[in-house]
């Protein structure tokens, strides 16, 4: 069937006329491929690389157990350079700490927005805040162009910044899952007609998605570039790039402790 709609979205099958609707459903249960995956998803350890804010600018090497209770993170490198004492120790007792109080932790993760997250939020915008043209392969597989719906009208100020970025995505038709998205402001977005925030044209978001054990698809690269300025809400401008790698599959079933005892390994 996903195979069928990607001839038919390409307009092999039918007319050019009906080939919007088509890609909509190509559209439609990618999302919801990607929205059974979330509440399914099992969980990981894994290499990662980023350079953020959150690092200082720097170039952090971590190990990542991510579970149910969140993503606990072990710091092994700044700049391609193996951590010294007494940095070392110091990230040993912050482990140590989360294992103490697992609760604590969960209840930070919880309250914690990532880069992945802000990928499912545009996600979960796209079946109506976007609209869809122009279906073509692209190596194996299926590139589909994404403007703002006009119609659309942003529940927030991050919404007004998501939907007003055009691009595309590369979706892999036999399993309708999402390969790539890139997205890029056009023009500049004013919020308080520039009083509060401006958000400049050239900010890009992009992720890239890839499949690992499991039969899951987990994010491989994330890169945020959204610059511009703000009176009352400093931290939305934001330069991030992270790369993740090594994904193995770990029981479900693990504990903070277990997970942070991998880790160590």
């Amino acid at each position: 069937m996903l195979a069928g709609l990607a001839l038919y979205v390409l307009g092999t099958d039918v007319a050019a006329a009906q080939a919007p609707l088509s890609i909509k459903d190509l559209v439609a249960t990618m999302l919801a491929h990607e929205d059974y995956e979330e509440a399914h998803k099992g969980n990981y350890i894994y290499l990662s690389k980023e350079r953020s804010e959150r690092t200082g600018g720097h170039l952090w090497t971590e190990r990542i157990a991510e579970i149910g209770a969140g993503k606990i993170r072990m710091l092994i490198a700044e700049d391609n350079v193996p951590l010294g004492e007494p940095r070392k120790t110091d990230v040993m007792k912050g482990l140590n700490e989360i294992a103490a109080h697992p609760d604590v932790f969960q209840k930070q993760e919880e309250g914690r927005k990532n880069d992945e997250q802000r990928a499912n939020e545009m996600l979960d915008l796209l079946p109506k805040a976007y609209l869809f043209s122009n279906a073509r392969r692209d190596g194996n597989f299926l590139r589909v162009d994404f403007q703002p719906n006009p119609k659309y009208s942003p529940q927030s100020m991050e919404e007004r910044v998501l939907h007003g970025m055009t691009g595309s995505m590369l979706i892999d038709p036999s399993q309708a899952r999402l390969h790539e998205l890139d997205g890029r402001l056009p023009e500049d977005i004013n919020i308080g007609f520039g009083l509060i925030a401006t958000f400049r044209a050239g900010s890009t978001f992009s992720t890239l998605r890839n499949p690992v054990p499991g039969n899951e698809w987990k994010t491989a690269v994330i890169d945020t570039d959204i610059t511009g300025r703000a009176i009352f809400f400093k931290t939305v401008g934001k330069k991030e790039h992270v790369e993740h790698s090594g994904f193995e599959a770990i029981p479900k079933d693990t504990t903070v402790a277990q997970a942070i005892q991998m880790l160590k390994r």
